[in-house]
C-alpha cells in the first residue's frame, strides 16, 4: 500500500476532481451516525458506501438516515450498500474495497456489537486496555483487504486505535493511518470548562494543545483527575495564553452523558471532524489542528497538523508546544493505568496490575502477552470468560 502522504496525495486529487468516496464498515450506532452527518454536508461530489453482514438491518437504517436529512435539505450525496459481508472473510472485504476504491474507510465493527465493554470493566479493573484482542480482531482482517485490494484508502480505525493500530504495525503489517475517539471527547469538554473559569461565553475561542492516551480521556471525563499524571495541556483564548491550574480545568471536565448507544455521537463525530478537516484543508490550503489516536501507529493520541505544504496535503503531529518524547512517555503511562505495559515485536503486554484485578474480580487468569498470531484465540477466550458471563450482571449507568 501506499504510504499516508501517497494516500494524501491522491485524495487531494480526487478533491480537485468533485469525486470523493468514504466507506463506513460497520453501521452500528458510530457508523449510523457518521452516515447521518455526512448527508448533512449536503456535498454532491462525496459517495458514501456502507458495509456490513445484513443488508436487511442496513436498508431500513440507511433509508431513515436518507430522508431524514432529504427533510432538511441536505441528502446530495450518493449511498450504496454493501450487505453480507463477513468481517472474517479477508477475501469479501478485499473485493469490495476493489469494488469501490474508497479514498476514506471508517473502521466502526465490533467484535461483538451492541455493548460497551467498559460496562463490564471500568468499574471493577478501571481500564480498557483488557479488551484490546476483541478490538483488533476485525481491524487486522481490514487492513489485510486494503493490502490486496488494487485501492489505497485513508483508513481510520474507531476501535481502540490507542494501541490496535501500534499493535498491527509492531508486527510489521499494513496499519490504520490513524483512529478516532475518546480523544476528541475531551477536547470540548476542556474548551467549555476554560470558558466557564474565565467566565466567557465564546468557548469556541478557547485554543487548546493537549496529548493523552485512553486512560484519561475516560478518567478525567467521568471522573475530573488525571490520576497524579502530569498531562502536557495548553491554553489559549482568542490567541492568548492563560495561565490557569490544569487540575480546576480538568475537575471540570465531568460532563454528564448518557450512558447508551447515543454517546457514540461523540465517536462519530471525531470521525466526521478528521474527514471534514482533510477534507477542507486539500479545498482551502488553511491549516488545522485535530486530535488524533493511534496516528502513524503511536501508542495513544496526540495533536496533528492538517496543511498543504508546497502544494501538498499533509498530515503530522504538531510539535508547536510539546516534544515528541513528551507526549510519548505522557501517552506510555496513560496506557499503562489503562492495562497496557508495552506493544513491540507484534506481541501486547498486559501490565501485572491488570493481571492481579482481573484474577481478583473475575477468577480469570489472562495470558502476559498476546502475539499477533493468538489475536482470534484470546479474543474468542475473553468472549467467552468475560463477556457472556457478566452480561446478566450489566447495570447501565444513567450517565458516565
Amino acid at each position: 500500500m501506499k504510504s499516508l502522504d501517497q494516500k494524501l496525495s491522491v485524495l487531494q486529487q480526487h478533491v480537485g476532481d468533485g469525486k470523493i468516496c468514504i466507506m463506513i464498515i460497520g453501521l452500528g450506532s458510530v457508523g449510523s451516525h457518521l452516515l447521518e452527518y455526512l448527508l448533512g454536508r449536503n456535498d454532491e461530489t462525496i459517495k458514501i458506501v456502507v458495509v456490513g453482514r445484513n443488508a436487511y438491518k442496513m436498508i431500513p437504517k440507511v433509508n431513515i438516515r436518507k430522508l431524514s436529512a432529504l427533510i432538511r435539505e441536505q441528502c446530495r450525496s450518493t449511498v450504496e450498500i454493501e450487505g453480507g459481508i463477513d468481517f472474517n472473510d479477508v477475501g469479501a472485504l478485499a473485493r469490495v474495497i476493489d469494488k469501490h476504491k474508497p479514498d476514506f474507510i471508517i473502521n466502526s465493527s465490533r467484535a461483538y456489537p451492541g455493548l460497551n465493554y467498559g460496562f463490564i470493566s471500568w468499574e471493577r479493573i478501571r481500564a480498557y486496555g483488557i479488551w484490546c484482542p476483541l478490538s483488533i480482531k476485525f481491524t487486522k482482517n481490514i487492513m489485510r483487504a486494503c493490502e490486496n485490494a488494487d485501492a489505497n484508502p485513508i483508513v481510520i480505525n474507531t476501535s481502540y486505535p490507542d494501541a490496535v493500530n501500534a499493535w498491527i504495525k509492531s508486527a510489521g503489517r499494513v496499519y490504520p493511518d490513524f483512529g478516532s475517539g475518546n480523544l476528541n471527547h475531551l477536547i470540548p469538554r476542556i474548551k467549555c470548562a476554560v470558558a466557564d473559569i474565565l467566565n466567557v461565553v465564546d468557548f469556541w475561542n478557547v485554543e487548546c494543545m493537549f496529548a493523552a492516551g485512553h486512560f484519561h480521556d475516560v478518567c478525567v471525563s467521568k471522573d475530573g483527575v488525571t490520576d497524579g499524571i502530569e498531562l502536557p495541556l495548553n491554553i489559549r483564548y482568542h490567541g492568548q495564553p492563560q495561565n490557569i491550574d490544569v487540575n480546576e480545568i480538568f475537575s471540570r471536565c465531568r460532563v454528564p452523558m448518557p450512558a447508551d448507544s447515543t454517546r457514540n455521537m461523540m465517536n462519530a463525530s471525531s470521525n466526521y471532524r478528521a474527514i471534514d478537516a482533510i477534507i477542507a484543508t486539500a479545498r482551502d490550503h488553511k491549516s488545522r489542528t485535530i486530535f488524533l489516536p493511534g496516528i502513524n501507529g503511536e501508542l495513544g493520541g496526540y495533536p496533528v497538523s492538517v496543511a498543504v505544504n508546497d502544494s501538498k496535503l499533509n498530515l503530522a503531529i504538531d510539535t508547536s508546544e510539546f516534544t515528541i518524547e513528551r507526549m510519548r512517555e505522557v501517552n506510555r503511562q496513560s496506557m499503562y493505568l489503562d492495562g497496557i505495559e508495552k506493544v513491540e515485536g507484534g506481541a501486547l503486554y498486559y501490565t501485572d496490575e491488570l493481571l492481579g484485578k482481573t484474577k481478583a474480580a473475575f477468577g480469570v487468569e489472562l495470558p502476559k502477552s498476546v502475539e499477533y498470531d493468538r489475536i482470534d484465540e484470546v479474543a474468542q477466550f475473553l468472549i467467552e470468560k468475560l463477556v457472556k458471563p457478566n452480561l446478566s450482571s450489566i447495570k447501565e449507568p444513567l450517565w458516565m
